[in-house]
């Protein structure tokens, strides 16, 4: 489970810093980077990405937001740095993207190496991401050639699609959501920020968008800013604006 050590050291500091913080504030006080999709409400599978960055002044956002697209049903509330709230559940297999504030884990992609300030994992034909609810592995990437058949086989998440789905470039380029840290069973797993396979299209409960939205992203995106994902449908946002000191005047999706 080589990505799993890859991410786990640089990770225990943000996870220290939220949970020292006040239950209200769930971005984290070391984290400058922040990673803002926003749609228009819970079924809404199109959204905005905007990228902030926290300073004296606050967040600021950085350039332009762009379109990007999410679960094929929408949203629904996941297990990240917030606090649990009522609503829709996100769940394995439900094709809603997990709402709420996340740690952004390992990148990942099919090149042996690509230009990203957060850790970096090349994916071979051997790794997987394990989606089957009763396996022990369920929510963790892992080599093929360490853990049992049972669990490959069953696995839907290759990641090296383009060797073992057709060619499917989706995943050339991406990096984790850590959604369901503690891997708890049926509640969604395998969840990432990738490629579009054409644009707009869909996604089982990633964050999809285009390759150089994404190249740019990876290498703005710096390891030792901590940063976060957070995806809320705007009434959410509206909601928990001041509560979660999330950026302000964020418009609506268009």
């Amino acid at each position: 489970m080589k990505i799993e050590r890859l991410r786990s050291a640089w990770l225990v500091a943000l996870l220290a810093a939220s949970l020292s913080c006040q239950s209200a504030e769930v971005l984290p006080a070391a984290s400058r980077q922040l990673v803002l999709v926003v749609t228009a409400d819970w079924d809404a599978n199109q959204g905005t990405l905007r990228t902030f960055e926290r300073g004296q002044r606050g967040w600021q956002p950085r350039g332009d937001g762009f379109a990007v697209s999410i679960g094929r049903a929408g949203s629904a509330w996941g297990i990240g740095l917030h606090d649990p709230q009522a609503g829709v559940q996100k769940r394995e297999g439900d094709g809603r993207s997990p709402a709420g504030v996340f740690a952004i884990g390992t990148a990942f992609g099919y090149a042996s190496e690509a230009r990203a300030g957060i850790p970096y994992q090349a994916m071979s034909e051997y790794d997987y991401c394990i989606d089957v609810n009763e396996s022990p592995l369920y929510n963790r990437i892992v080599d093929a050639r360490n853990v049992e058949r049972q669990w490959i086989e069953k696995s839907s998440e290759p990641m090296r699609r383009d060797l073992h789905v057709n060619g499917d470039q989706r995943y050339k380029l991406g990096f984790v959501i850590d959604h369901n840290p503690k891997h708890l069973t049926t509640k969604g797993s395998c969840i990432f920020a990738h490629l579009w396979g054409t644009p707009g299209q869909t996604t089982a409960g990633c964050t999809a968008m285009n390759e150089g939205a994404m190249r740019d992203l990876l290498a703005w995106l710096d390891a030792d800013a901590q940063p976060v994902f957070v995806l809320l449908p705007y009434p959410e946002y509206q909601r928990l604006e001041r509560a979660w000191h999330l950026p302000g005047n964020v418009p609506a999706p268009q």
